[in-house]
């Protein structure tokens, strides 16, 4: 799945567009004004931008040539907006913008989008930006529903002589038979699981470490039935 940065100055946009993707599997981050996007983005690539036009300190378009001038637009930016012209829509896409959304944005039309904008071609390493973190094993696994360790972890060696080969239709105590959102969502369990059970079920240090907002923390505890206190149940 991708890391995807909203950039909106409404709260209820950010929050929807992130529910909607999130539900998708995907990590969001977001940022409420061009200044906030600008040092996202001097941080770390991602690997889709859903940027507003319209903010009140620096409008998107803006900061798409300030990203494009300084060879920071690799990634594909998808324009949003309820009040922009065509002229406006042209010249974004002039600069470098994939596509163009007008508000109210219907679901179908946020996801085709989203889709279409990912599947463009990858930006060759030795293109991006040396403010950019070196790809790893670490930083390419928040992109996979499975860590890439984990797959590396079960395949099978070459069984011995007279010994018979391991199951490989199961991760764990995951089926690998079942369909992918299943699958994700027992992985996912296991995952937050072991962070809370390790960081005591603090949740500012379970969503440092795993990267997410404590609010969408708290979403996906919810979305897949964890408890997130300290009590444990009594059988």
């Amino acid at each position: 799945m991708a890391r995807i940065l909203v950039v909106d100055d409404e709260i209820g946009i950010r929050e929807l567009l992130s529910e909607i993707l999130y539900d998708e599997g995907h990590t969001v981050e977001l940022a409420e004004n061009a200044t906030q996007a600008r040092e996202y983005r001097l941080r770390q690539r991602p690997d889709l931008v859903l940027l507003d036009i319209w903010m009140p300190d620096i409008d998107g378009v803006t900061l798409l040539k300030e990203w494009s001038s300084q060879g920071l637009l690799n990634m594909p930016v998808i324009m949003m907006s309820g009040h922009a012209t065509v002229d406006t829509a042209v010249e974004a896409t002039r600069i470098g913008a994939v596509d163009f959304l007008e508000k109210p944005i219907t679901l179908q039309k946020l996801l085709k989008s989203v889709a279409a904008g990912l599947a463009r071609a990858v930006i060759p390493a030795s293109m991006r930006s040396r403010t950019e973190r070196p790809l790893t094993t670490e930083s390419l696994s928040t992109h996979l529903p499975v860590p890439m360790g984990a797959a590396q972890a079960v395949s099978p060696s070459p069984p011995a002589v007279g010994t018979a080969p391991a199951d490989a239709s199961h991760l764990g105590s995951i089926s690998l038979n079942q369909p992918l959102r299943e699958a994700r969502d027992a992985f996912e369990r296991i995952y937050f699981e072991y962070h809370l059970d390790r960081e005591n079920h603090s949740m500012t240090r379970v969503s440092e470490r795993t990267g997410l907002e404590r609010t969408h923390l708290y979403r996906k505890l919810k979305q897949l039935g964890i408890e997130t206190s300290r009590k444990k149940a009594i059988s």
